[in-house]
């Protein structure tokens, strides 16, 4: 029998090892995590009853497998969620589905809200055509605004960068306001530094016109047509956060008789020639090395490489200057939010209804919060008393805000939170919890722009596959991740050797989907 060795649990491992065990059966399957969780950056942390979403995940496809593959997974819910009793509101509703009520093997259809916090004024995203955008913005800033964008589309920049990308969709107006101060409080880098990729990944078909051509066909109640990305208004979510979803499919390979060894971190990857013949993890303070035949790896590329032996100059070297984002999250528990919920969302204490809020505030350091009360009302110990948020910001490992103690951190933070309102007095929290995240968005720049030179030469080890975000390198979303594992357990099983299919992911129109699921900026140029 042949043996699979998976590196990293998170969506795109345990899609692979799902797969190759429900496809085969003459393939033995062993899943290496570093941590004692799964699902990677789409898990969900547990603090005294009280769940956090680290990220921020919506999941929406366009791609039938993803969406069967939940299903299958998570049933889509049959009765309605305890917010939605109470509230009295109506909801999307599968026949014959679970109870979220008695019932935790459920996925929830949520409500897409999102909105730009900016000058202390909400902007919904994308832009829509209504009186209080106008109102916001104020006459003289939409008049500038809109010759800005005149011009964008008469003198079209070559796009050398992602700022060139936004201006020549948005105008430099709309850039300056909603583009460039978080994009580069999210990188870390101006956006005139940064590859102009990464907009065309994540802002597939959203420009101006598209947001316009959008309000008009709500206007006039015209349907049909191509879904542009981020204009769903739906969406699945797991009723105890996103890392359920992984929780089950981790229970399940072990049902099919594979093996997932936690704790378990890997450090070399043993090559002879082209072809690797195993892997080295350490656990407890005790180097193993595990053999196999085939090696999927989702892993940061980063670190795949650096524990390779024999590895050329040029790839090495690569490899090693590709850059990464990390990202602190402050979970809050509090009695009640400042801001006003003028929308006509019902919500339990009437508390904005959005599933997160991106802060284009110069005045704070905040990236964006959420409000997990929106997400599931499950993820609350005592929703109907308290609201627990997630605030988020985006650093550096060893940074000085990566290095604060954990109650600097959140000093800092709840300081921020009554600077833009969010709360009235920092004694107003009840409970915090902190949590950090390594590697959480692979970033375009520094050696990135040589990306394909290191897929030339991963490529000619005839066993290696690399899969999902970080095993690729690419800002993909949890189906994109998926999709790269779906790709492998085919050539896999296939026996086919080329793998421009699996690193096609993400850029073919066929995986592109309506709205993200996961990382700091998502379709919407959101972030998962």
């Amino acid at each position: 029998m042949k043996k699979a060795l998976v590196i990293g649990a998170g969506p795109a491992g345990l899609t692979a090892a799902y797969e190759l065990l429900s496809k085969s059966n003459e393939i033995e399957v062993v899943v290496f995590e570093e941590t004692d969780k799964f699902g990677g950056i789409s898990r969900t942390v547990e603090y005294k009853g009280n769940r956090m979403d680290m990220g921020g995940h919506r999941f929406f496809s366009k791609v039938p497998e993803v969406n069967e593959w939940w299903d299958n997974m998570l049933p889509k819910q049959g009765k309605a969620s305890y917010d939605d009793i109470v509230l009295k509101r109506s909801s999307t509703l599968t026949p014959g589905g679970p109870d979220p009520e008695t019932e935790d093997r459920v996925m929830l259809r949520r409500n897409r809200i999102s909105r730009i916090f900016f000058n202390s004024k909400f902007f919904d995203y994308p832009i829509t055509l209504k009186v209080e955008t106008f109102t916001n913005m104020g006459l003289g800033t939409t008049i500038v605004a809109g010759f800005s964008y005149i011009k964008a589309m008469i003198f079209k920049r070559k796009e050398n960068s992602l700022e060139d990308f936004y201006v020549n969709r948005f105008g430099k107006k709309l850039y300056s306001m909603f583009f460039e101060h978080y994009t580069e409080n999210l990188w870390g880098r101006h956006p005139s530094q940064i590859d102009p990729s990464w907009g065309a990944q994540r802002v597939k078909g959203v420009s101006i016109m598209a947001v316009l051509a959008n309000a008009f066909k709500k206007k006039s109640g015209k349907k049909g047509g191509k879904v542009e990305t981020s204009l769903i208004e739906e969406f699945s979510y797991p009723k105890l956060g996103p890392g359920q979803l992984w929780d089950v499919t981790a229970s399940e390979i072990v049902k099919k008789g594979g093996t997932i060894i936690t704790g378990a971190k890997v450090v070399k990857i043993n090559k002879d020639g082209d072809h690797i013949t195993g892997v080295t993890y350490e656990k407890d303070g005790q180097l193993v090395t595990v053999e196999g035949d085939y090696v999927i790896s989702s892993m940061p590329i980063k670190d795949l490489v650096a524990g390779m032996n024999d590895v050329p100059a040029d790839p090495a070297r690569i490899a090693a200057g590709l850059p990464y984002r990390d990202y602190m999250t402050l979970g809050v528990l509090i009695p009640h939010l400042n801001l006003e919920n003028k929308t006509n969302v019902k919500t339990i204490g009437n508390i904005v209804p959005d599933n997160w809020v991106y802060v284009h505030d110069r005045n704070v350091t905040m990236g964006r919060f959420q409000i997990y009360n929106n997400w599931s009302p499950y993820l609350v110990n005592d929703i109907d008393h308290t609201v627990w948020m997630g605030l988020e910001y985006f650093c550096n490992e060893g940074d000085s805000m990566w290095s604060m103690t954990d109650d600097e951190f959140a000093k800092m933070a709840i300081k921020e939170m009554v600077k833009i309102n969010l709360i009235g007095d920092v004694d107003e929290v009840i409970d915090y919890h902190v949590e950090r995240v390594k590697k959480a968005y692979p970033a375009y720049f520094d050696t990135y722009d040589e990306m394909d030179k290191l897929v030339d030469y991963l490529n000619t080890i005839d066993n290696l596959y690399c899969v999902g975000r970080n095993g690729q390198h690419r800002y993909n979303n949890i189906d994109h991740s998926m999709c790269t594992s779906f790709e492998t357990v085919k050539n896999i099983l296939g026996g086919v050797r080329d793998r421009s299919n699996i690193w096609s992911v993400n850029t073919e129109k066929e995986y592109h989907e309506s709205s993200k699921t996961e990382n700091p900026e998502d379709e919407e140029i959101e972030i998962d």
